[in-house]
């Protein structure tokens, strides 16, 4: 049989046509490219299974909501419990029982780009979701954890469809209209839960750089609020401008 060129044999891979017949003669040909593309070929479908793998098994809560009868689960995240400055933000979002986006997982193991572009994939496939802001006046009435509480709560209020069931990560929502599940790192075990933790991360990013353009001195745009080195002094050297939080320790203590 006629040996196909590498560029030939990259388009059929790219193509996802390469047959079990043809790969058994690659493996047989001596070509070093061939040899090269064919080990590129395995890397590739050997992640793509451990993707899946690892999908799976994000779904198990899923699943089990789905066998207890329950139609539409959602997930809860917040993100930005701990920076000195900004809204803490929640979401809650119900993806449908066919649902799948591998590499889906908590926000915080995913760059920049890929949480944008899960962003919009999982806004979009999504049967509802939620997100509510909660400032940081707010935030220094009621302290962060009812705030985070209050956000969550509201994100869930918004869905539409209404959920039967909720998984929450790590915090317990009392006041939810129906059954609900408070899971340990949660947005690293379910899919909802990371789906929700992207909302809310992507969202409040989004803020914080709109803060920046207000307040570029504090460079929220790269720090999200958190109290790095930078931020820190500029914080001494301006004081407290309008979106920190003034009952979190170092900013009180600036503020005297």
């Amino acid at each position: 049989m006629e040996k196909h060129s590498i560029a030939v044999l990259k388009e059929i891979i790219k193509q996802g046509k390469l047959s079990d017949e043809l790969m058994s003669q690659l493996k047989k040909d001596e070509r070093k490219g061939v040899q090269s593309l064919l080990k590129s070929y395995e890397k590739q479908k050997f992640k793509e299974k451990q993707l899946e793998e690892n999908f799976l098994a994000m779904t198990a809560y899923e699943r089990k909501a789905y066998s207890d009868g329950c139609k539409y689960v959602a997930g809860i995240d917040e993100a930005g419990r701990g920076p000195l400055a900004g809204p803490v933000v929640a979401a809650a979002v119900v993806l449908p029982e066919d649902f799948l986006l591998l590499g889906l997982n908590d926000s915080k193991q995913l760059n920049e780009r890929t949480r944008e572009r899960y962003f919009m994939y999982i806004k979009e496939h999504a049967i509802s979701y939620g997100i509510s802001i909660v400032d940081n006046n707010k935030i220094d009435k009621i302290n962060i954890f009812e705030a985070t509480k209050l956000a969550m709560l509201e994100a869930c209020q918004q869905l539409q469809p209404a959920p039967d069931h909720v998984l929450v990560d790590a915090v317990k929502l009392n006041q939810l209209p129906c059954s609900s599940e408070s899971i340990i790192k949660g947005d690293a075990k379910s899919i909802s839960i990371a789906a929700a933790s992207i909302l809310a991360k992507v969202t409040r990013d989004h803020l914080m750089k709109e803060l920046h353009n207000e307040f570029p001195i504090y460079d929220f745009a790269s720090n999200m609020g958190y109290g790095t080195k930078h931020h820190m002094e500029k914080l001494r050297e301006a004081g407290a401008s309008p979106y920190h939080r003034k009952s979190y320790a170092p900013v009180r203590d600036v503020l005297g």
